[in-house]
């Protein structure tokens, strides 16, 4: 097709297109999984394995239970915890109550979950005991009704959970004694486990693939945070597009995908859960995502086939001492992907030396319900692209100011997304839907443009161009040149006041460790690369920069910081 020129650049064995997608939700295909290979493994935990007749029966029992407690289809349900068995049982399970999951941060401040319970409306959470007095604190000011509680230990294995019990449990806040009203997760299942030997039965609602399902907040760049609502079609659309992406690679059942993007955040719900259930594969959970250690130690036990994660997450690897001293096995690596933040090219080779195996890089929204362009796995990778749409994803190209004129190639304009999976809208924001959708097409926000093969490059965010003089200047133009230097870790680059220009170009600059550098030399460094009006004004060396949960460098924050300093 001429219009999706991209089409000549698929690797063997990747389909152009997978329509017509089965009438199914996510909950449906663990069912199917659990009727071909019931006691074939799904999860694998600090230990503990999981198969997928358990993963199919205990959400089943976690619905009943809903259910009978008089949950009704469409209420929300909130979960509060990082990545563990009980994530997976209470999400597939409120699925199959008809619920709406929104699921939070549990590290949000009090004022952040009250804005997003609030927001959402909420009525029924379920918690981790490291959280529970954070959410009990705030309850009263929200619509949550019912509060379901789960200790980590539970799906530990059992010396591992005496050993946590002995040691950990105390001191690190996860013993705590419920308040009236409030129920055990472990006391729930157990009530609603079947008297009678058998399969538990899933409850009488009738759950719909076009029946909304997720709810999972932006990144607020601008304003308050808004609820982005996907459907149950949509989740199954975006596991079946990129599970299709490895084409002749994937061995399902026996790959391992190691799960440490965290399933609050939109990256590990909907780019890595549905892939993995899609894909049959065995999920490797991880509930701390800058817990290195215990990545390594998974690697080490399950030798997995996938990784996904963000830039830091890789450079981070390539610095730790085990990898350093050649003691990390990544032989087992056939795909890494990488998302959220751009990759630099040197992190990219070291990367794929080091494993042998291939990083690919991946570009969605939270809106498009991860609706990605992905760079191909074998195929043709070009610098500074993020890559070429999937099976049945649209991109085009559109000038910026109205988004009413569609580009040529090399011209740059905001990106806009069509595909199965488009979110339904914001949680009961009308307006905001009605200017980010417009005739089924998303409009992201993000300003790119695609070169004549249907490669995409992403230039910025719109609201994130920085002015200087009147010039336009895109931070992460900026970034990449900084992050070339030998001695930079990491850089963050965005507009900031100023009496003479107006706005200034200003950088914040994490050095490696044991390396020196000036803003003088920095700034002859960029001088070689960028225009004088681009080289920035203003530069200030830092121990850290601020990130998000999946550890992207939040522009926003460092803004912030410097208006009240």
């Amino acid at each position: 097709m001429t219009n999706k020129p991209w089409l000549s650049s698929y690797d063997a064995g990747v389909p152009q297109t997978l329509q017509p997608y089965p009438d199914k939700t996510l909950f449906d295909v663990v069912a199917d999984n659990a009727s071909q290979r019931p006691n074939h493994p799904a999860a694998y935990f600090k230990g503990a394995w999981m198969t997928w007749a358990d993963l199919d029966q205990l959400s089943d029992i976690f619905a009943n239970a809903l259910v009978d407690q008089g949950f009704e289809k469409g209420e929300r349900l909130a979960i509060l915890m990082p990545n563990c068995p009980q994530f997976l049982i209470c999400e597939l399970g409120a699925w199959k109550a008809g619920a709406i999951v929104s699921p939070l941060n549990p590290r949000y401040t009090e004022h952040e979950l009250e804005h997003c319970l609030t927001e959402t409306g909420a009525t029924t959470a379920v918690v981790l005991t490291l959280f529970y007095n954070k959410l009990k604190a705030i309850q009263a000011k929200t619509s949550i009704d019912k509060v379901i509680v789960t200790n980590i230990k539970e799906y530990l294995p059992p010396f591992s959970r005496f050993l946590f019990t002995l040691f950990r449990e105390r001191r690190e806040g996860h013993r705590i004694k419920l308040q009236r009203g409030d129920q055990w997760l472990s006391d729930l299942l157990e009530t609603y486990k079947p008297i009678r030997h058998g399969e538990p039965i899933r409850p009488d609602v009738s759950v719909n693939p076009d029946d909304p399902a997720l709810l999972m907040f932006t990144g607020g760049t601008t304003g308050r945070a808004k609820a982005a609502l996907s459907s149950h079609r949509g989740l199954l659309a975006t596991g079946m597009q990129v599970h299709s992406w490895t084409g002749n690679m994937k061995d399902d059942w026996n790959d391992v995908t190691v799960f440490l993007m965290p399933m609050f955040h939109t990256y590990g719900n909907v780019g890595v859960l549905p892939v993995a259930l899609v894909g049959k594969q065995i999920m490797a959970l991880i509930p701390n995502p800058r817990d290195l250690d215990d990545l390594i130690d998974t690697i080490h036990e399950v030798k997995p086939a996938y990784l996904s994660g963000v830039p830091t997450l890789f450079i981070a690897l390539l610095k730790h001492p085990a990898v350093k001293a050649g003691k990390v096995d990544f032989s087992s690596f056939k795909v890494c992907i990488c998302g959220a933040a751009p990759l630099m090219l040197e992190t990219k080779n070291r990367f794929e030396e080091l494993t042998k195996g291939r990083i690919v890089e991946a570009y969605g929204l939270t809106e498009s319900v991860i609706a990605s362009v992905i760079t191909p796995v074998n195929g043709e990778y070009k610098p500074g692209a993020i890559g070429i749409p999937l099976p049945d994803v649209n991109v085009r190209i559109v000038d910026a100011d109205l988004g009413t004129e569609t580009l040529v190639a090399g011209e740059v304009g905001e990106i806009i997304m069509n595909a199965p999976q488009i979110m339904i809208s914001y949680w009961e924001r009308p307006e905001a839907t009605a200017e980010t959708v417009r005739d089924g097409w998303l409009f992201t926000g993000d300003l790119g443009y695609l070169d004549e093969d249907g490669y995409l490059y992403l230039v910025d965010r719109k609201k994130d161009l920085i002015k200087p003089s009147g010039f336009q200047v895109w931070p992460r133009e900026v970034e990449e040149v900084i992050a070339t230097h030998p001695a930079v870790a990491e850089v963050g680059v965005a507009g900031v006041p100023d009496a003479y220009q107006g706005e200034a170009v200003k950088a914040w600059v994490v050095l490696n460790d044991g390396s020196q550098l000036t803003v003088d030399e920095l700034r002859a460094y960029c001088k070689q690369e960028l225009a004088a009006y681009k080289v920035p004004r203003r530069i200030e060396f830092r121990d850290s920069l601020p990130k998000s949960a999946v550890g992207k460098v939040l522009r926003k924050d460092l803004v912030a910081e410097e208006s009240t300093s």
